[in-house]
């Protein structure tokens, strides 16, 4: 009896590679469960840039196609301080998305690397930069759907909100858009999502900043079937899983993980309110975090001196 045998993985393009006109791979950076991700040398910029492409193995699926096209081409339209930009799309005969190149680090790897959690302040900016991102957003018909840690790029006090590739306008989805762990009850279970989803994708990646720990089980027991394809967004279609935390039990109170201000604490526990309607709205959020940083510490979202 012969032994199935499984094809080795395409290895991703080597430095030097020209993957598009004017651009040469310096460095492979990455390899998600459908895309590539390479450091990049611009020559008409003359300076690095993030190239993403399909992995070989996904290039025939034009979902995943349409997918990587579709954030490219918001990406390039949409001009926010709080957003990554992509300098250039391609649409043939692969699609290829350009990307800036961000410094800094994301929220997941300073979460895991810090030995101390980040200061009540810092939570209270992080979280009215992430509300003047998703307020622009909102107002171009979008909402993100996949906020988390791993999504928000943060350098010298600035963040970055990052990945549109499950970003929809409001309306009926499918259970399971987004990242399991981190999905709002209406994401889990499927029907009309509105601007409430992300103010609870907010909500939660702040709790996770200020504790260290997600609200609620990283799902990483169900081995993989949280229709992440290691990206950690699911595609179009949902993911399939038919069990989720969040339909089964509430949030712990944040005051139960850590001690914060009390304004503070309560504006992030009211995002992650079961029902959406008793969410706050985006700008009572921000006003609400910003007046929870101490006045002389005050930055407004683009500030960076």
């Amino acid at each position: 009896m012969s032994r199935r045998t499984t094809a080795p993985p395409t290895p991703p393009l080597a430095p030097g590679t020209r993957p598009a006109p004017g651009y040469e791979v310096l460095a492979h950076l990455a390899r998600t469960g459908w895309l590539d991700l390479y450091d990049a040398w611009s020559e008409e910029r003359d300076c690095r840039c993030v190239v993403k492409v399909l992995r070989p193995d996904r290039r025939h699926e034009q979902r995943l196609r349409d997918r990587l096209r579709r954030e490219g081409h918001w990406l390039r339209a949409f001009s926010h301080p709080h957003l990554v930009r992509a300098y250039e799309t391609f649409d043939s005969p692969e699609p290829i998305v350009v990307l800036e190149t961000l410094t800094g680090e994301t929220l997941s790897h300073l979460v895991d690397r810090l030995p101390r959690r980040a200061s009540a302040q810092d939570v209270a900016l992080l979280g009215v930069h992430l509300c003047s991102a998703v307020h622009y957003l909102h107002g171009q018909g979008l909402l993100h759907l996949d906020l988390k840690p791993s999504n928000v790029v943060v350098d010298r006090g600035l963040a970055k909100v990052l990945d549109l590739s499950v970003a929809r306008p409001p309306g009926i989805a499918p259970p399971g858009i987004g990242t399991f762990c981190y999905l709002a009850p209406e994401q889990a279970r499927g029907g009309p999502l509105s601007a409430a989803a992300d103010v609870w994708g907010i909500g939660v990646t702040l709790y996770e900043v200020a504790t260290g720990d997600a609200p609620f089980d990283s799902g990483e027991t169900m081995d993989g079937a949280d229709g992440t394809d290691d990206t950690g967004g699911t595609d179009d279609s949902g993911s399939g899983v038919d069990w989720y935390p969040q339909l089964e039990e509430t949030a712990p109170p944040i005051g139960s993980r850590r001690r914060l201000p009390r304004d503070l604490a309560t504006a992030i526990d009211t995002c992650l309110r079961p029902d959406p309607a008793a969410r706050p709205a985006i700008p009572e959020l921000a006003d609400a975090l910003d007046a929870a940083v101490p006045r002389r510490g005050r930055r407004r979202p683009g500030d960076t001196s």
